[in-house]
């Protein structure tokens, strides 16, 4: 498959020696990439650093996903991309999958949806499915016209993004402080009416930065979300 010349794929990297090196190398085949090191401590700069054909962008100070993201973001807005998908760092998802991403028909944010799961905890699974069915509940604000959502993994990160879709991102000011960025995303783009579809892909968990912090800020975007109609 040639290079998509109109797709970024944005990487958030934050202590990634381990498996860094090895996405950036299985995606350059597919579209160009941006890598943002969230200030690792270990030897992540420096792997990024020795593939001379990818941008990167370098935070002193961590900062956690939404901003690492947003700042691929504005990146791949200003060099004139179509598309930005958004993917892992760590080998949970497969860069083979992204003509999946690429060659879809346009619309404004495409859903990885994780069909095929392996060595994910239980706990895990319980948390995403049950926050799948409760944001579908509080989407759509009472009284809304939009369409009611069916939506089938709210909180996979393998995404792609028009440039509409980001353009509308980074005009709101986002309360996201981890991996609820996720969450607040498909919010904010589907109560602004714009096109949402889903493909399915595989997904093989490996290390987590899950924990009680991300858990607390996942159920208050959760009522944030239900209890607003905010655009």
């Amino acid at each position: 498959m040639a290079k998509q010349e109109r797709v970024l794929v944005v990487i958030p990297a934050y202590n990634e020696e381990k498996t860094i090196g090895e996405v950036i190398q299985r995606t350059i085949p597919f579209a160009d990439v941006c890598v943002v090191n969230d200030a690792s401590r270990d030897n992540t700069r420096k792997i990024i650093q020795s593939f001379p054909n990818i941008a990167s962008i370098t935070h002193e100070k961590n900062t956690h996903i939404p901003q690492t993201l947003l700042d691929g973001m504005k990146y791949g807005l200003a060099k004139g991309y179509k598309y930005i998908i958004t993917m892992d760092s760590g080998l949970t998802h497969k860069p083979e999958e992204l003509p999946q991403f690429i060659n879809h028909p346009d619309c404004d944010l495409v859903l990885g949806v994780r069909k095929e799961r392996k060595n994910v905890p239980l706990f895990r699974k319980i948390i995403s499915r049950g926050a799948t069915h409760l944001l579908n509940l509080s989407l759509r604000p009472i009284g809304s016209r939009l369409p009611a959502p069916r939506f089938h993994d709210v909180t996979s990160g393998y995404r792609r993004y028009s440039r509409k879709a980001v353009e509308l991102l980074l005009n709101r000011k986002l309360k996201a402080k981890t991996f609820d960025f996720h969450t607040e995303t498909l919010m904010l783009i589907y109560r602004n009416s714009l096109t949402i579809q889903e493909v399915p892909i595989s997904y093989e968990f490996s290390t987590s930065s899950f924990n009680l912090r991300v858990l607390k800020t996942g159920l208050q975007m959760y009522l944030n979300i239900a209890l607003t109609r905010r655009k």
